[in-house]
């Protein structure tokens, strides 16, 4: 996972509230089998219109936020399933910041996993923000995960809160795999000075 420390890049307006996971990657995308490619169909039935062709009204569709890798949303982000394949996907599109008002619990904990940081701020803050990007050319933001704020370069400032863990996890850009083989010599070591044969046995016997 790459680590995350400081982010200055395009903001894309989602001016939408309780967006779900069956918006965010559709469930006709769930059968791939690895975790790449999924950005292709991120919000793919707001994206395309009935005839399969860009939807030219859509925000993701306007040129002014291509290459955007953060974007603000409404409240409730990502309510509905559980499916990992939200995170993957705004992942793989390239977003590494969503800022809402509030997300739901179950993708707070995909998303951070996937190397996603989730900014809450007030909804005042993040009405103010859907405002300045929808509005302002070329309306950057900077996300500091370290100094945990939100800024414009405007006068815009704002705080938000992450559990120390994940923030950790971020700024060393740790999954749970790379946790794991944080510890591969007390791993190996614990391997070497067992006989799981003798064990396996046992437990049979």
């Amino acid at each position: 996972m790459e680590k995350f420390t400081t982010l200055t890049s395009l903001a894309a307006p989602l001016d939408r509230t309780n967006v779900d996971t069956d918006q965010i990657i559709p469930k006709q995308f769930l059968k791939r089998i690895e975790r790449t490619g999924y950005g292709d169909f991120l919000f793919f039935d707001w994206r395309r219109t009935a005839s399969g062709d860009p939807d030219p009204s859509f925000v993701l569709n306007d040129p002014r936020y291509k290459g955007a890798q953060i974007l603000i949303a409404g409240k409730n982000f990502a309510c509905g399933s559980s499916r990992e394949h939200a995170a993957w996907a705004l992942s793989d599109y390239g977003f590494r910041v969503v800022i809402a008002p509030t997300f739901a619990d179950i993708f707070f904990s995909n998303a951070g996993k996937n190397g996603i940081v989730l900014a809450r701020l007030s909804e005042t803050q993040v009405e103010e923000l859907l405002s300045n990007a929808g509005t302002i050319p070329g309306y950057q933001l900077t996300v500091s995960l370290q100094d945990q704020t939100v800024t414009d370069g405007r006068g815009f400032k704002a705080s938000f809160e992450i559990d120390s863990f994940r923030k950790y996890c971020l700024l060393e850009g740790l999954d749970d795999i790379g946790l794991t083989l944080r510890h591969t010599d007390a791993l190996d070591k614990f391997e070497t000075g067992h006989d799981h044969a003798t064990w396996l046995k046992a437990k049979i016997a």
